[in-house]
Formats: structure tokens, sequence, C-alpha cells
């Protein structure tokens, strides 16, 4: 089986190879323009891309969407995390924590799959930590200089890309898996 991972981000297709392909699923990418709604879910907004893209394609495609999501901050930014790092980024983040000794945050990462002329489904994991109090580290990106993965006492910024990739919650990846063994299993 092959799927179509559509991303342009190297670590997504990294993760998604080293998780699918051991497992009989080969992975490619296409790095596609996709029309990102307005939703206040990220399940929504995976769905529609999901759906558009392989409407577009003709073709079962995968799509990943994922979110920082701060407790004190009733759950902020969520959906709205790539636009807050296109804006504000980690600096504007630490300053709307400031004084809050709450740090508690998540990432969301959910995965849509969509096979051409079908309805996506979607497999959500969670990676919990927490945000620390100043960004540190030389190694990633974004949100990287800030998280504190549960487990970690230093931010995802100070792991190299092969330990620092291992440190999500890869769940999702491995719903994904059953589901589309149930759907070979249940094809004549």
């Amino acid at each position: 089986m092959k799927i179509t991972y559509i991303t342009g981000n190297w670590a997504k297709l990294k993760q998604a190879k080293n998780l699918l392909e051991p497992l009989g699923i080969e992975v490619d990418n296409l790095k596609l323009d996709v029309p990102e709604i307005q939703a206040d879910h990220m399940e929504e907004v995976a769905k529609f891309k999901a759906k558009w893209a392989s409407n577009e394609l003709k073709q079962a495609v995968l799509v990943n969407d994922n979110g920082l999501i701060i407790k004190a901050l009733k759950g902020f930014p969520c959906v709205y995390t790539h636009y807050v790092q296109d804006t504000i980024g980690e600096d504007g983040i630490l300053k709307l924590m400031e004084g809050i000794e709450d740090r508690e945050a998540c990432f969301s990462q959910t995965l849509a799959y969509c096979e051409y002329g079908g309805e996506p489904v979607t497999f959500t994991a969670i990676t919990k930590g927490r945000i620390a109090h100043e960004k540190d580290g030389q190694y990633g990106w974004s949100w990287d200089f800030i998280f504190i993965p549960d487990g970690q006492d230093k931010v995802l910024g100070c792991f190299e890309d092969d330990i620092r990739l291992n440190m999500w919650n890869d769940d999702c990846y491995f719903e994904l898996v059953e589901y589309l063994k149930g759907l070979n299993d249940n094809k004549c």
C-alpha cells in the first residue's frame, strides 16, 4: 500500500516513513498549497484539507494538522498555532505567559486520511508537557524552543533531530495502520 502525504515538512515526512514503512505502507509526499478553513477544532481543519487534496489529486492522501494547546490560555493557540507562529512566535507566547505559574501545555497531532471519493477519517495523538519560562536549545524550530515534554527537564530544542522526533506521541500513526488493515481485510 502507498500513501501520499501532503506535506513539505521534512520532519513530518521522516516521522511518517519511520513509523509506517516498517509496517508495509510506502510513504511519498507532495507539497501542495492546500486551503485552510477557519474552524474551532483541528479535526475539522484536517478533514477539510484531506478531502480537498484527495479531490484535487484524485487519490488517497494523508494530511497532518497539529497545534499547541496551552491550558492557562484557555487552549490558545490551538487551530491558530501556525498563524501565531507567523505573527508573535515563541517570544509572544512567552510574553503572554509572564506571571503565569500553570505552564501545562500539549501538542495535538491530527492525521486525516481520505480516499478519493470518500470521506476523511481522523486519528489524534496528544503529547503532554509544559511551556518553559524562556527559550532554549539549538535544534528544531518554532515551539521546540519553549516546549518541555513530560518526563524531560529541557525543551525539545535541546535534543538532536533523531532524539527529538521520538519524543512525540505517535499513537495516531498506529491507529491509522489499524484502520488501513481493516480496509484491506474487508476487500474481496
